[in-house]
């Protein structure tokens, strides 16, 4: 696909926008912000973009519930893609104003928390206030008039509204990275080899052994689970959950394929939402090793039942 049409969870300046913007094949489609992730995915749903783009998961936060629930309960999309960006916040402010001279910071609650130890200890001083978005933070910082307003936000939000960076990466812990996916209505990526896969499992009853019958088939075949969320089912009542697997592996392999087909079997349902290249290309050995065996142990039962009568 050239040039597709890009949904995302905005608004522009955003984290989001950065993600998208390293993508050489999305950043040069058109582009549209929406307010809210089922925003996105209603308008890939309606035709209205060709992708979407959301975030996931976050390495201090964790996982995006909101995102998850959406993908399992609202939509039938496909996770296409996953992106993974390194999260740097910088300060900001209008051409001129020096650190020393900054008497305001706006941020989003959750940025300024992340880069406490920076603004203590060089703006100890200054008044910290709430904004909507690190981008709004960035567009109040550039319209401010009067007192010296900075903004903590990414770099791409300073360079969308004008401002100068005072500081670079200035948050608190290293490694603070998000994982974005990139959702659409049809088409399974090819298997790389270094692949990750998500399902929706619904138990037929909860009952005690429940969780660890769903995690046996995965256990049994050596597939590795990366992730596992239990999510209450809407409508359902206290108490009704489903789990949200993230496993090692893509639909076109032979293992992973089979305990997806025990699943179905057993369970109250599955759903599918998708098998897509890791970011990091990584493939364990264990999950390559698992396949060959399972092709050996399916040669060798095939070969078996050919002595049937018939």
């Amino acid at each position: 696909m050239s040039e597709p049409s890009v949904a995302f969870f905005g608004p522009f300046g955003t984290f989001t926008e950065q993600a998208v913007r390293s993508q050489p094949d999305l950043a040069n489609g058109e582009l549209t912000a929406y307010r809210t992730v089922p925003d996105v995915l209603d308008a890939v749903s309606a035709g209205r973009a060709d992708v979407g783009f959301v975030p996931l998961e976050n390495s201090i936060e964790g996982m995006v519930n909101f995102t998850l629930d959406a993908l399992a309960f609202d939509h039938e999309l496909l996770i296409v893609r996953e992106v993974v960006l390194d999260i740097h916040l910088c300060l900001a402010a209008r051409p001129g104003v020096r650190l020393d001279d900054v008497e305001t910071v706006l941020s989003i609650p959750v940025a300024t928390a992340q880069c406490h130890r920076f603004l203590r200890d060089r703006l100890g001083d200054v008044e910290v206030r709430a904004a909507g978005s690190t981008a709004a933070a960035a567009q109040e910082a550039a319209e401010a008039t009067g007192d010296a307003v900075a903004a903590v936000a990414p770099v791409v939000a300073a360079e969308r509204y004008g401002l100068d960076v005072l500081a670079e990466n200035i948050e608190d812990q290293d490694g603070n990275q998000t994982r974005f996916v990139v959702v659409s209505t049809s088409g399974v990526p090819a298997p790389t080899g270094h692949d990750r896969t998500a399902l929706v499992v619904y138990q037929r009853a909860d009952q005690p052994g429940s969780l660890i019958s769903i995690l046996q088939e995965f256990a049994a075949r050596r597939i590795n689970l990366s992730n596992l969320i239990s999510r209450p089912i809407k409508g359902a009542g206290l108490g009704d959950y489903c789990f949200i697997l993230f496993a090692e592996g893509h639909i076109a392999d032979d293992v992973l394929a089979d305990a997806m087909r025990a699943l179905h079997a057993k369970q109250g349902g599955v759903k599918f939402f998708g098998s897509w290249p890791r970011a990091d290309a990584e493939s364990p050995d264990v999950r390559a090793s698992a396949d060959t065996r399972w092709r050996q142990a399916d040669d060798w039962v095939n070969e078996l039942r050919r002595s049937v009568q018939r």
